[in-house]
């Protein structure tokens, strides 16, 4: 296990790394969630094995520290895992994030292009105010006393299917909520246009089962490459692990 320091009172950005060629490949979880329950088994898959991998637990989720002070916006996620990819001696990496983790990687390569010479994204946020029915917004819907210590994390927890429920568990509940409200909120430019104007190899993966990614024509039209993922929702290295890898091992275009 590896740590980085990420505010100013000490607390730390936790990953565990598995060595291999460089450039590495860094793996991004989403909102209540832990990178290596998610995407170990793909990092593990023929024709990915031997990358250099790096599997990151974002602040207040994980193995990493939950500091009360923190705000847990989507920038300052990317600052955390900016200074963990400093710290390990990451540059040029490939960046996988699923759902949250794919907004933390955008805003991180809109920050920091240096550490980034490509995105994958899956189903990763792209707007503000997302659909009422999405992860975030159920967290947010609660304010931050009533989420925390009001019985507000218990009922979600209850709410959620057993898989999100598992990781979520491992989670803060106060990172959870500012984390959740600082999704709905989203960044200034949004994640969109920040995908949209990027200049690196770029991929999104969007499950069937979750429908139309809305705006689609227009981010292949500035060079994403959208895969539609037969058979998969949102968790898509789950419901569909062979199109996830192959996504992943696919040469840039």
């Amino acid at each position: 296990m590896r740590q980085a320091v990420f505010d100013g009172q000490g607390s730390c950005i936790r990953w565990t790394e598995a060595a291999g060629a460089e450039p590495a490949r860094v793996y991004v979880h989403g909102l209540g969630a832990a990178s290596t329950v998610y995407h170990a088994h793909i990092a593990a898959r023929p024709g990915l094995a031997g990358r250099r991998s790096l599997f990151v637990d974002l602040p207040g989720h994980g193995i990493s520290d939950r500091p009360a002070e923190f705000g847990y916006t989507l920038e300052e996620h990317a600052e955390a895992l900016a200074a963990a990819l400093d710290t390990a001696g990451v540059s040029g990496a490939e960046i996988v994030g699923h759902s949250m983790g794919g907004a933390v990687a955008i805003v991180l390569a809109h920050r920091r292009r240096d550490l980034v010479a490509r995105l994958v994204v899956t189903e990763g946020n792209l707007d503000p105010d997302p659909p009422r029915t999405s992860g975030s917004s159920c967290i947010a819907d609660f304010d931050e006393t009533a989420y925390v210590s009001g019985g507000g994390h218990t009922r979600v927890l209850e709410r959620v299917g057993p898989l999100w429920a598992a990781t979520m568990r491992l989670a803060d509940p106060l990172a959870l909520h500012r984390s959740a409200t600082g999704l709905v909120r989203g960044t200034d430019p949004t994640m969109r246009r920040m995908l949209e104007e990027l200049d690196v190899d770029r991929v999104y993966l969007q499950g069937e089962l979750s429908g139309e990614l809305p705006g689609a024509d227009a981010l292949e039209a500035a060079g994403v490459r959208v895969v539609r993922v037969p058979g998969a929702g949102h968790n898509v290295m789950f419901d569909a692990p062979d199109a996830f890898a192959a996504a992943l091992s696919a040469p840039a275009v």
